[in-house]
């Protein structure tokens, strides 16, 4: 027995107002009464249902469809049921129990401390804090300043070993940038005033 295709009542709405298959096709296709098509094809079932195409999702071939459509006893294949359904993996902001909560501001100032080079955006987005609070953090102007510790965030698991190399490569990156520009600009200013 072949499966239902992804929201059948969808696929019927988009089967009838597309093809010539018989309202049985269609049914069986669909896993759906046969009076449900008819109420379809007549307006009065799926009101409001947006019509979806099984080509589009490899349900069906459009070959599929001329076949049946030629021969009212043959019954539509369903193609595949293991339709890929994008499931990319998105970053998920992990839950910090409260308990933890005082490691993060502890945390960018262990970053703060140790990698300076590390620009407030990229210690707030490692951390998990604001920019704002970095920068306060920074200015030693943080509501909380002096009750701070630095901590070691890796160590607390607040990120990996790996994300603090890249920010630091990153960081880096950014400063040979930097001082290529202020070299060029040195010279460009020399050049002018001779």
């Amino acid at each position: 027995m072949s499966n239902a295709p992804l929201m059948p009542m969808a696929t019927a709405v988009w089967l009838v107002e597309n093809t010539t298959l018989t309202f049985k096709q269609i049914a069986d296709f669909c896993k759906l009464h046969e009076v449900e098509i008819q109420g379809i094809a007549d307006g009065e079932v799926a009101k409001g249902i947006k019509a979806y195409n099984p080509i589009i999702s490899g349900q069906l071939s459009r070959d599929e469809i001329e076949m049946s459509s030629k021969d009212p006893n043959r019954p539509l294949e369903i193609k595949s049921n293991d339709i890929e359904i994008s499931n990319s993996e998105k970053k998920i902001k992990k839950y910090i129990p409260l308990s933890k909560r005082q490691d993060k501001p502890d945390s960018a100032l262990w970053l703060i401390k140790q990698h300076s080079i590390l620009k407030d955006s990229q210690i707030a987005k490692l951390v998990g804090i604001t920019k704002n609070s970095v920068t306060s953090i920074r200015n030693k102007s943080y509501w909380n300043y002096n009750n701070l510790n630095p901590k070691d965030p890796v160590a607390l698991n607040l990120f990996t070993q790996k994300d603090l190399i890249e920010a630091i490569e990153k960081a880096e990156r950014r400063i040979k940038r930097e001082r290529k520009e202020k070299d060029k600009q040195k010279q460009l200013n020399q050049t002018l005033s001779q």
